[in-house]
């Protein structure tokens, strides 16, 4: 079967967004990258993360992706499948590193992401999103790191004191 590239490209573009938004915490952009009835399962080596409707996922990655936070996620490898014109699946390599300045911890790690995409009014949208990771290290630190630069300190959600 051959592929429908421009398909394929878009689809691309729409999970690289999706990464790009979430590590600048752009949560009006993420939005529009999935579907209202969208869900997501997150498996890590001490979480697991299940949202259902967009809302609640936008709600969870707002707290997630907050001012005291550093983030940065790498996807690569994409392995893309049509079901039809209008479904289509995706597998794709992530490499993600996260610090969080609050609980003074560092999540360092890899999972294979597993995408359902939908097709509406012309456009591709996120309607599932899952990982089980491959590896992750999670490393404590009294003190922070000499930290130049820190787009979600200035982006990201404003928490309470702890």
């Amino acid at each position: 079967m051959s592929l429908p590239l421009e398909d394929l490209e878009l689809i691309k573009r729409l999970k690289y967004a999706y990464c790009r938004c979430i590590d600048t915490a752009n949560l009006k952009e993420v939005r529009e990258l999935f579907t209202e009835d969208a869900s997501v399962c997150y498996v890590g080596g001490t979480y697991r993360f299940e949202a259902h409707g967009r809302d609640k996922i936008l709600e969870a990655l707002e707290y997630a992706f907050h001012s005291e936070a550093i983030s940065f996620h790498h996807v690569n490898h994409p392995e893309i499948d049509f079901q039809s014109p209008t479904e289509a699946t995706g597998t794709w390599y992530l490499k993600d590193w996260f610090l969080d300045l609050r609980n003074r911890i560092i999540t360092d790690g890899s999972s294979f992401y597993k995408d359902r995409y939908v097709k509406r009014d012309g456009r591709w949208l996120i309607q599932y999103a899952s990982y089980e990771r491959v590896f992750e290290i999670v490393t404590t630190f009294e003190q922070a790191p000499n930290i130049t630069a820190h787009y979600l300190a200035k982006h990201g959600k404003k928490l309470p004191p702890a």
